[in-house]
């Protein structure tokens, strides 16, 4: 079966609730783009699977991650969500609202993740997702570094580019970042890494403190 049909059945078999469909409509309609439904239904593993309470999101987009996310979450689990474009935000606010999730469950910031990213607490956070400039990943990893519990996850969106990230003869910059990102993942002695070709790729890795 053609990879192209394969992923439109699993998309179909996951499925996504009426608020995320509705999130993933607002999104299209400004033109922002959206997780995929088999990456957000991993999402949504993950957040389960760990318990995670404490969520950062890198790029807000319209709030459709944020709502599969969220669908992991426990009920006193908060989402950081951060976005350089309030108007995306405001869409995912009223996503959000829609979907019954207050102030008290989503708290979202305006402005560049690198900025946002320093005045966040050290190892405060079960999960760091990221959705956002990919030329900064790696710093955003960095940051990731100090701001995970151990045992918490770092995720990366995108981290194939598309099918890019294997042909040597790929040069652009997103291709170019994702691949580093992926060699630096591998290298580091305290992640256990997995790049998943879900989507545009999904690189999760765990992070473990030597001390």
């Amino acid at each position: 079966m053609h990879s192209d049909a394969i992923n439109s059945w699993v998309d179909s078999w996951v499925g996504e609730d009426a608020h995320i469909a509705a999130a993933r409509s607002r999104a299209a309609e400004v033109g922002v783009p959206a997780i995929d439904q088999t990456s957000g239904a991993l999402l949504r593993l993950l957040t389960s699977a760990t318990n995670s309470k404490a969520v950062v999101e890198l790029g807000t987009g319209a709030g459709v991650s944020s709502l599969w996310l969220l669908s992991g979450m426990p009920p006193d689990g908060i989402l950081t969500s951060v976005d350089t474009e309030p108007e995306h935000q405001r869409l995912a606010k009223q996503s959000l609202t829609e979907a019954g999730y207050g102030p008290g469950r989503a708290r979202l910031i305006a402005g560049r993740a690198l900025e946002v990213l320093p005045k966040l607490s050290d190892r405060a956070y079960d999960l760091i997702f990221c959705d956002a400039a990919r030329e900064e990943s790696v710093h955003y990893l960095e940051a990731a570094l100090r701001l995970l519990r151990d045992g918490g996850l770092v995720v990366f969106a995108g981290a194939l580019a598309d099918g890019r990230v294997p042909d040597p003869s790929a040069r652009d910059s997103d291709t170019v970042a994702m691949r580093e990102l992926a060699k630096v993942v591998k290298e580091h002695d305290e992640l256990t890494p997995s790049l998943l070709p879900v989507g545009k790729g999904l690189l999760v890795a765990v992070l473990a403190r030597s001390a």
